[in-house]
């Protein structure tokens, strides 16, 4: 017979990926994967077309600087790599961690791009915070714990 001790079921919970998690890191690791890949290895494609079918918004705000577009996918492209790590290694601290920081550049990247929308039309505007809002909040859908689950009571115990 197996029995649950609160230690036992806090690693159980520790290592195990709520649904939000899981969605979380799934939309982390593929817009790293889209931007990341697409900003490194085509910078000056990246810098012409992103996001492609939403418009083009990095041409819109600047001159062509290929460095800060390389630097920029890697950046990518390293959170995408820590979000396949958190798929691989299950622990509730480094989902909190790599929550945090996905939140932090979200949360920082949303900030510059929604107080600088004055050279974009109102729709590119628009769809540019609609994006940058949710790739925050994959952020804060990583660190978000999945709800425990009491211990159930084995048959034939009272409480």
């Amino acid at each position: 017979m197996t029995s649950t001790t609160p230690a036992t079921a806090d690693r159980a919970t520790s290592d195990r990926i709520g649904r939000l998690q899981l969605a979380a890191l799934i939309g982390t690791i593929a817009i790293a994967a889209v931007v990341g890949v697409w900003a490194y290895v085509l910078p000056r494609e990246f810098y012409d077309h992103f996001p492609s079918f939403l418009g083009e918004w990095i041409s819109q705000d600047g001159p062509y600087n290929e460095h800060l577009i390389r630097d920029h996918g890697a950046q990518y492209l390293a959170l995408g790599a820590a979000s396949v790590t958190a798929l691989i290694w299950r622990s509730q601290v480094v989902y909190r961690v790599l929550g945090i920081a996905w939140a932090t550049f979200g949360v920082l990247h949303f900030g510059y791009h929604v107080t600088h929308l004055d050279h974009m039309t109102p729709a590119d505007g628009t769809a540019q915070v609609i994006v940058l809002a949710v790739a925050a909040l994959l952020g804060l859908g990583i660190a978000i714990p999945p709800r425990r689950t009491g211990p159930t009571p084995s048959k034939g115990t009272h409480p």
